[in-house]
């Protein structure tokens, strides 16, 4: 009742409906007032705050709408980021981050798409979406600046661990080249020179030097992995009085969960987001399945795969690890008793259905205090 008596107040004062086509160095802007048919368009300059704060008030102006009028914006989550969002709201506008893949287009093989049209596009599907038709997409939700920061650390650990695979990869890539497949250890650089190519030759001088460059840059990661590493336990120990310090310790608590997953649970999930029931939990990282049901044909095609893709990645990892460290705990036991039996293809499955339960069952311990039934937790 409240959003209707809003929506009718907000109809009769007017509106103005703002949507932001963004690229690197143009800005295309809509507006509507919602009512003309006409959206009128103008572009500015990429990052021009103070342009754009003057086209809204053209756009007042032009349409006819009182300057005390409310301003509803969007634009499409992207490189930008979130500080376009914030931007907007220390001025006055109520603004929202659209999920790109969740826009409805035009199903047909071949169509049109230019800044023009998709801006016109976004301005009549706010509109839309102000008036209630809240699934024409779906609202990304904005972390604040703190929860947005706190998830730099694991994620730059992600893309160190990547670069050291890669250059791994690319040292046995390498010798593989001349008949050598051997491990890089930590002792690579002192067997180096004992490598012998297929015809029992050393290494080819320049290509040689190209791995042992290669290797330092592994060694370089490999620091960097470490300090990463260690800065987290700083954090952690400095921020033991911190709401979100202390649901990564609730969840290190239990056996399977170490510091790495827990704190990537919290910072990406769990320290900043409020969910109300277990499906927006699963819906958060796309562990939800997608039937299709028309007509004769029923089928299942697998979980919608939206949301957080970290958080999706490292519970049906978590999954795995719960079956061998929680072999007696309840989740456990109903994973062996319904896909045990089966082959890889539905034991795979099965791990994903494990997934989302295990991830609503750390939802509820780390809100509601319930320990997971059967689950083991650490001696202290």
């Amino acid at each position: 009742m409240e959003n209707q008596a809003a929506l009718e107040k907000e109809n009769s004062a007017g509106v103005l409906y703002l949507a932001f086509e963004l690229s690197r160095k143009k800005w295309k802007l809509g507006f509507s007032d919602g009512k003309a048919p006409q959206i009128r368009q103008v572009t500015i300059g990429a990052g021009d705050l103070e342009a754009c704060r003057k086209e809204i008030e053209k756009a007042k102006q032009r349409l006819g709408l009182n300057e005390s009028v409310g301003v509803r914006s969007c634009y499409e989550a992207g490189r930008e980021g979130f500080w376009l969002h914030r931007a907007m709201e220390q001025i006055g506008v109520d603004n929202m981050v659209v999920d790109a893949s969740s826009i409805e287009v035009n199903r047909r093989q071949r169509r049109a798409k230019t800044d023009r049209m998709d801006v016109e596009k976004l301005v009549r599907q706010l509109i839309r979406y102000a008036r209630g038709e809240h699934d024409v997409w779906r609202v990304v939700r904005v972390p604040s600046r703190e929860a947005e920061d706190r998830r730099q650390l694991h994620r730059e650990l992600e893309v160190l661990k990547e670069e050291k695979k890669q250059h791994r990869v690319r040292i046995q890539s390498l010798l593989y080249t001349q008949g050598i497949d051997v491990k890089v250890g930590a002792k690579f650089s002192t067997n180096l020179e004992q490598l012998r190519c297929w015809n029992q030759e050393a290494i080819p001088a320049q290509m040689k030097i190209r791995i042992e460059d290669e290797y330092h840059r592994l060694q370089l990661v490999e620091a960097q992995i470490r300090e990463v590493k260690a800065r987290r336990i700083e954090q952690f120990k400095a921020g033991q009085n911190e709401a979100a310090m202390q649901k990564v310790r609730m969840l290190q608590q239990l056996l399977g969960i170490g510091m790495g997953s827990s704190w990537v649970f919290v910072m990406e999930l769990f320290g900043w987001r409020q969910f109300q029931n277990r499906r927006e939990v699963a819906g958060a990282v796309g562990l939800t399945p997608t039937p299709y049901n028309s007509g004769d044909s029923v089928r299942e095609q697998g979980i919608s795969r939206t949301g957080n893709r970290r958080v999706r990645k490292l519970i049906i990892e978590i999954a795995w690890a719960w079956l061998r460290f929680q072999p007696n705990s309840k989740l456990s036991r109903w994973y062996k008793q319904r896909f045990g039996d089966g082959g890889g293809r539905m034991r795979r499955i099965g791990i994903v259905a494990m997934a989302r339960r295990l991830l609503i069952d750390l939802w509820r311990y780390l809100e509601f205090g319930v320990v997971p039934e059967g689950a083991r937790l650490k001696v202290a």
